[in-house]
């Protein structure tokens, strides 16, 4: 009769059925209501953009894996969700040539040259777009009106700048007839999918309350309209898609909450203060370097775990 040994392993000891492919696979489909509201906005052009920037982003991750000799991962979606985040933050206008370099850069320097995906600092989206804004601004910041594609300013830019221009309703701009980048405008299509993401329960909370609840808070003391700094820029498609990336996020709920704070705080200082209209973009990328830092502080410490002391005020000298 055999006895009944338990076995000893190294964690992680419990496993869930989900793996990566599965997350960013339900990530895409969180995303196509955005998808579904820019080519609504903006035309057909926007799927385009979409399909470009999807493409390059696959290709892309395909030719550099094959090149440096490493696994080709391209089937875990992790490509494809980045192409769509990544035109996501430029403008509807933006040429197809400036699609094509942002994929490249979104994918190789955003997140192959760290290890892929798991090991990028940054999200690379993001980087990406931070990359295009000093190297083509004025791409970067032709807006153009939903519909008609005359060009206009951002509600933020004419906020900010006092460029003439009549600041859109509340409606319009919930459900995204607005000025803005591709997959932004449209909060109700960005909230359908951050529901989703919840349900499915790849991300919570944490962040996006902590993130947007310190705009309205700001906005409030200072005088500013909440509602407005909430959905004027790219604050929801940012809270709830940039901002939880789970690689580049905190681990620990007291951390998440640090962090969206931090992203808050630096949204509404770079809004107001800083040389640009919009500053979710950099706040998150901010934030991404102190990750690691904020992770550090807000670890959970083991059970029974006693804090080493060290030398008493006496024993030194002795």
């Amino acid at each position: 009769m055999k006895e009944n040994i338990p076995v000893v392993s190294v964690s992680p000891h419990i496993r869930i059925s989900e793996d990566t492919s599965v997350i960013m696979r339900d990530v895409v489909i969180s995303l196509v209501p955005a998808v579904i509201a820019s080519c609504f906005f903006f035309g057909w052009r926007a799927l385009v953009l979409v399909a470009i920037s999807v493409g390059t982003c696959v290709l892309t991750e395909f030719l550099f894996q094959k090149g440096t000799k490493r696994t080709v991962t391209v089937n875990d979606f992790s490509a494809v969700v980045t192409g769509i985040l990544f035109v996501f933050v430029i403008p509807p206008s933006s040429p197809a040539w400036m699609v094509v370099i942002g994929a490249v850069i979104a994918i190789i320097l955003g997140k192959q040259v760290f290890g892929g995906l798991g090991y990028n600092p940054f999200n690379p989206a993001l980087v990406s777009r931070a990359v295009l804004l000093a190297s083509w601004p004025i791409h970067m910041t032709n807006w153009t009106r939903p519909f008609d594609g005359i060009s206009c300013a951002s509600p933020l830019g004419i906020l900010k700048g006092g460029i003439p221009g009549e600041l859109p309703e509340y409606l319009d701009m919930f459900l995204g007839n607005r000025a803005g980048c591709l997959g932004e405008t449209s909060v109700i299509a960005l909230l359908v999918g951050a529901a989703y993401l919840l349900y499915r329960r790849h991300i919570t909370l944490h962040v996006p309350l902590s993130y947007i609840g310190t705009v309205c808070v700001i906005s409030a003391v200072f005088n500013l309209n909440p509602l407005f700094n909430v959905m004027a820029g790219g604050l929801i498609l940012g809270a709830f898609f940039m901002a939880t990336d789970m690689v580049t996020s905190p681990i620990t709920n007291k951390g998440k909450v640090v962090f969206g704070i931090g992203c808050g705080l630096l949204t509404m200082l770079i809004r107001y203060k800083g040389g640009f209209p919009e500053g979710v973009c950099y706040s998150i990328l901010i934030m991404n370097i102190l990750t690691p830092i904020i992770d550090k502080y807000t670890e959970h410490k083991p059970f029974g775990y006693v804090k080493e002391k060290g030398p008493s005020p006496e024993s030194v000298g002795k």
